[in-house]
């Protein structure tokens, strides 16, 4: 039986939730749905691939499956605001799979395509929108949309839009949000900022902080293999013979760069395209979709546009570049080992590198090993400094908090 039941979830939910084959809830779901079926603000702390999107939306559909209303003109009911593309069209699709039958309406706003279909389904009132803060603002901006009815408002990846530069937006998108709400809040780290915005629009929230590191050192066999930089792409075709690596994830570090490493794939007849913020949006929506149907086994992405990039089954994950946040490596690595499942992830590392991987180990509290048996091994002369170990911390921590 499907713990999930437990949740006192609408049928229809269970049987979705089923069909997805998943029986037990993640850590974060079982701290979040119950406090949000009861209405608490929340404040959640947690990398993707924890289950969060589930987390939020299922309890946002059980709520307005069970209690529709007459939705009014260019309004909705509850707003989830988030980064990039990728990742609205990915909440948009599982809200649109976990809702299925119960009549709900739903809709994805982002900038890069067309804005007069987006304005056309919000002039007939929406249940549930999800949007990037570009587009939505010019849609404020233009009056064709307004939070009169807004009842739940969900902030996710807030320490992205930190970095993304969207903060301002974020903060003048919630200046337009009603003060009574249910309010949301997820964020992999927790920067001054971060802290300060939650304690401005939550109020008595539940608090669930899920171990960063829980999905990168427990699920995920990582590995480094030191080399010249001219070896990368012959390294690359070696890991690809192994057939036991049937979907591929390549992070790199530039637009251009993913370009090259495609075309060099597809010389070698692998199928393969890239995923980067130079693309059109439809055709960075077809190679994502073209990876999840198995269509392609290669997918080589840029940090800003994998954001979204939740694809069941990705057996491998490769750092052709390392990232230079080594908030990054998380996120990145966390694309493999998803729904409780193994995964490996490879990080190409050479001499200059030395720096970042240190940053690296040390974000994550161990050493990765260094792979020495393959073809393109190169010794370096200064070897990676030894790492202390993190305490273990537990999965889940949930509290309550006052506003000060």
């Amino acid at each position: 039986m499907s713990e999930f039941k437990a949740f006192s979830l609408l049928e229809s939910i269970i049987d979705r939730v089923n069909l997805k084959g998943y029986k037990q809830p993640t850590p974060i779901q079982k701290e979040c749905i119950p406090a949000l079926i009861n209405g608490n603000d929340l404040l959640g702390i947690a990398q993707t691939g924890t289950g969060k999107t589930a987390a939020f939306s299922l309890p946002i559909i059980n709520n307005f499956g069970r209690n529709k209303i007459a939705i009014k003109a260019k309004s909705t009911r509850s707003l989830i605001l988030t980064p990039t593309r990728e990742l609205a069209s990915q909440i948009m699709q599982n809200i649109d799979y976990y809702s299925d039958g119960l009549g709900l309406k739903t809709k994805v706003v982002y900038g890069g395509v067309g804005r007069q279909n987006q304005v056309d389904s919000i002039a007939l009132g929406l249940d549930i929108l999800v949007a990037t803060p570009g587009r939505l603002l010019d849609l404020i901006e233009t009056g064709d949309i307004n939070f009169k009815a807004l009842e739940v408002f969900v902030l996710d990846e807030a320490d992205t839009m930190l970095d993304m530069g969207f903060f301002k937006d974020v903060q003048n998108i919630i200046s337009k949000l009603p003060k009574k709400r249910q309010t949301l809040l997820f964020s992999a780290t927790m920067p001054a900022e971060i802290e300060i915005l939650a304690e401005a629009i939550l109020t008595d929230p539940t608090k669930i902080q899920i171990a960063a590191q829980t999905v990168t050192i427990d699920l995920v066999n990582q590995s480094v293999y030191h080399l010249d930089k001219s070896n990368k792409v012959p390294l690359l075709f070696n890991i690809l013979e192994k057939p036991e690596y049937g979907k591929v994830l390549i992070f790199c570090k530039t637009k251009y760069g993913a370009d090259i490493i495609v075309k060099a794939l597809e010389k070698a007849s692998i199928t393969a395209a890239s995923l980067h913020s130079g693309k059109t949006q439809a055709v960075r929506e077809e190679a994502l979709q073209n990876f999840k149907d198995s269509n392609l086994r290669v997918l080589v992405a840029t940090d800003v546009a994998a954001r979204g990039i939740d694809v069941d089954n990705i057996t491998l994950v490769i750092n052709y570049n390392l990232p230079e946040d080594p908030r990054n490596y998380i996120h990145r690595i966390g694309r493999t080992a998803r729904a409780g499942k193994s995964g490996m992830a490879i990080s190409f590392v050479v001499e200059n590198d030395i720096r970042q991987l240190n940053n690296i180990e040390n974000s994550i509290g161990q050493v990765i090993p260094v792979i020495t048996e393959q073809p393109f091994h190169k010794e370096f002369s200064k070897a990676p400094k030894q790492v202390k170990k993190k305490k273990k911390v537990k999965k889940t921590n949930r509290t309550r908090t006052k506003n000060k």
